[in-house]
């Protein structure tokens, strides 16, 4: 593809100089596009794959799994998502209401029952000392706007007053 180098001389025969002889290089268009739609299929199929493992990673995580769990054990809950089935869906990523570093995790997590869905607000803390996590603040807000504490959840008639003001 290239041509060799060789040693040119110059005009003052103490400097030398390499230079290269220009041979052209030809490559056919249907190779382009053969690398341009393996190299596009190659990177979605990476970035396909890095974000199936983040989610996987934040379903398996600790203070994802303790909030889920509260919401599936508040009846009030899960009767007004009309659950069972449970939906959990993946946590948006770029959702500014998921911040998790290593002492604190608040994440909102999209869930849905069979008559309508919401979103699920957690926050949790790590212990230090156990390295374990505990979860905080667990309140599910359904599409209506109806907001249900599941950290004191109320009796069936009253789901309207709570207010979950430090995630609006």
């Amino acid at each position: 593809m290239y041509a060799p180098l060789r040693q040119c001389e110059t005009s003052d025969q103490s400097r030398a100089c390499l230079c290269s002889v220009t041979a052209e290089m030809k490559v056919s268009t249907s190779h382009l596009q053969q690398l341009a739609i393996f190299t596009t299929i190659l990177t979605g199929g990476g970035i396909g794959t890095m974000y199936y493992l983040q989610q996987k990673r934040f379903a398996a995580s600790d203070y994802h799994r303790l909030a889920v769990q509260k919401l599936e054990a508040c009846p009030v809950a899960m009767g007004s998502l009309g659950a069972p089935p449970l939906k959990v869906h993946n946590i948006h990523l770029s959702d500014r209401n998921n911040r998790i570093d290593q002492h604190t995790a608040k994440i909102k997590i999209p869930v849905t029952g069979s008559t309508t869905g919401g979103y699920l607000y957690s926050s949790s803390i790590r212990d230090p000392d156990t390295n374990r996590w505990s979860l905080k603040l667990a309140v599910l807000q359904l599409r209506e706007g109806q907001t249900i504490d599941l950290l004191n959840p109320p009796e069936a008639e009253h789901t309207q007053g709570i207010d979950s003001g430090q995630w609006q």
